[in-house]
């Protein structure tokens, strides 16, 4: 779906008007395509923490980037696609200016839709100068991915100590255009959770899927859809859910995509032991797990009827709640396995006239909390909160509520469908077993409230 605004900004009077005017320049950006290197580009590498040392060989090695501590004078290799900077090593407020002189020099040395990432230790894990040093580090990436332009984003990963291992996974999607809308995030590898055993070997980079099955709710079109075909991609078999009115569209879509398919209404009282059984009957489990079945019902809360109101606790919280621990409970998610919710920008923010649908998507995020320190077996739990993502339903929203939406990101522009299914295929990556209790906003740093 073309957005004419941006299109409008690339015409020679939509140059000048912006130049003029200070409006918004969206950037085309950058998305993976399958057969694509990882990072189209050199990754600069800096800082002096306990995983200076190991990460060049870990960008090379493992995920095949080009690395590099110093960045050529001209040519080839001048400029960075990707930063990378250790700062597990600062350990009080004033080795902070350690990050300027990092960053600085090389702001207008970057490519295109650069990604930088800042590595930290998690300041709830240590104690006095150091948790104050390492707490600053939100503040800056924050700050920093609203100012890196040039369509680039900026994450803060936080590693627990003896979780170096499992960063590998997250830092090749965060530095890669499969994280192209989202920005401004804090990821914690490692500091959540009991129980995780050693990482399992993932045989395929390219398909770290292959073998495993993934459960997708709401799975017929828009997200769902996207989520289904990326999930596939990586080499998943897919079981695909959606309510009996969509039962067409779910099977074609599950033909195409080799899949299996199952149609039922997720809120009904014996719905989570029909799935169960179908997992437990047809595929003997299940490895992956995308709670994404969601619906709207806005009114302002003067004007909330019940059935309003119930029907979407019931869809978007309610319902992912009960299969979840029914799947749990009869021990029918895989070792290794990935459970993820999706949230939204609403249940972090808030929005007018929808008390229920935030509601329900702050739930999901407290359903995340309760859970993750419960996961054995290294079964994770995790969200993505999408803000503004262009599909058919944002389509028909008033042009221009749609308009603000768009643009009061760092961004100025929308995300696609495409964008919330590759945060989600990082997740469900074995890989990414480390990766637990997190949730991640996939809105392109929105402006307000997050």
């Amino acid at each position: 779906m073309s957005d004419r605004y941006q299109d409008f900004t690339r015409t020679p009077i939509g140059k000048i008007l912006v130049k003029n005017l200070g409006l918004p320049a969206p950037m085309k950006l950058d998305r993976w395509s399958e057969g694509a290197p990882l990072v189209a580009g050199t990754v600069l590498v800096g800082g002096t923490g306990r995983l200076a040392e190991s990460l060049p060989g870990l960008l090379g090695d493992v995920l095949g980037v080009t690395a590099t501590t110093a960045l050529a004078e001209e040519g080839e290799g001048s400029k960075a696609k990707g930063l990378v900077f250790d700062a597990t090593g600062l350990t009080e407020a004033g080795m902070l200016s350690a990050l300027r002189e990092f960053f600085q020099p090389v702001m207008r040395r970057l490519e295109y839709c650069p990604h930088a990432v800042v590595i930290g230790t998690p300041p709830e894990q240590v104690t006095g100068a150091e948790r104050v040093a390492q707490r600053a580090l939100e503040g800056f990436t924050r700050s920093l991915g609203k100012e890196i332009g040039r369509g680039g984003t900026v994450q803060l990963v936080y590693v627990a100590e003896g979780a170096e291992g499992g960063l590998a996974s997250t830092l090749g999607f965060l530095l890669s255009p499969k994280s192209a809308y989202v920005s401004g995030q804090v990821v914690r590898i490692g500091a959540t959770g009991t129980d995780v055993p050693e990482l399992p070997a993932v045989a395929e980079a390219a398909k770290p899927l292959m073998g495993k099955v993934a459960l997708v709710t709401g799975a017929s079109r828009g997200i769902g859809e996207q989520i289904a075909r990326v999930l596939h991609r990586d080499g998943a078999t897919v079981v695909g859910v959606d309510v009996p009115q969509m039962a067409s569209d779910l099977q074609v879509l599950m033909k195409e995509l080799d899949g299996d398919w199952l149609t039922l209404d997720i809120t009904g009282k014996d719905a989570p032991q029909r799935i169960a059984q179908h997992l437990k009957d047809k595929h003997g489990g299940v490895d992956v797990v995308v709670h994404n079945a969601g619906i709207p019902r806005d009114k302002k809360l003067a004007n909330m009827d019940e059935g309003r109101w119930d029907s979407v606790i019931a869809v978007n919280l309610t319902a992912p709640e009960r299969i979840t621990r029914e799947l749990l409970e009869q021990g029918l998610v895989n070792t290794h396995g990935s459970i993820v919710g999706v949230a939204s920008i609403a249940g972090i923010a808030g929005n007018v006239g929808q008390t229920n649908y935030a509601a329900a998507k702050a739930g999901v995020i407290g359903f995340v909390d309760s859970l993750a320190d419960e996961m054995t077996d290294g079964i994770t739990i995790n969200a993505v909160a999408p803000g503004f993502i262009v599909t058919q339903m944002t389509a028909a929203v008033p042009f221009a509520t749609r308009e603000v939406g768009q643009r009061l990101n760092a961004m100025s522009q929308g995300g696609l469908p495409v964008d919330v299914a590759e945060t989600i295929a990082w997740y469900a990556n074995p890989a990414s077993s480390l990766v637990n209790g997190n949730v991640v906003r996939v809105c392109g740093q929105m402006m307000l409230g997050a």
